[in-house]
């Protein structure tokens, strides 16, 4: 693994833009659109650390225990995260949040959700 400095750009790759991903169900989005990109600027040769940046259109999902360390910060759209206990808060862009690992919630992007993002596993 080759380690430096590096700028997290909103477009993915100045070369190659984003990917395609597969992050989301195809059964969770809520919209015709199933659109969902990625690129990846960072990672750990296993895999424990990740850095990039995520486009996904409007979907929903339970998730009963979140799989990851993650922190994002929003750069358009909007996403809803509404906590076991029913509380939730809306982050859209410009706005920083952490989930931690094991956490209960509902995961609603309601408007395309472009994220920067660091995973730890």
């Amino acid at each position: 693994m080759t380690t430096k400095v590096f700028r997290l750009l909103p477009d993915g790759d100045p070369k190659t833009g984003m990917g395609p991903s597969d992050m989301i169900d195809a059964s969770a989005f809520t919209t015709s659109d199933h659109s969902e990109t990625n690129h990846t600027f960072f990672q750990t040769d296993d895999n424990s650390i990740l850095s990039g940046v995520w486009e996904c259109a409007p979907c929903r999902e339970d998730i009963e225990a979140y799989p990851v360390h993650e922190m994002m910060t929003v750069i358009s759209g909007s996403v809803t995260m509404t906590n076991a206990d029913g509380s939730s808060d809306t982050f859209t862009a410009g706005d920083t949040f952490f989930i931690a690992k094991g956490t209960q919630c509902v995961w609603e992007v309601t408007e395309t959700l472009r994220k920067f993002y660091m995973i730890a596993e």
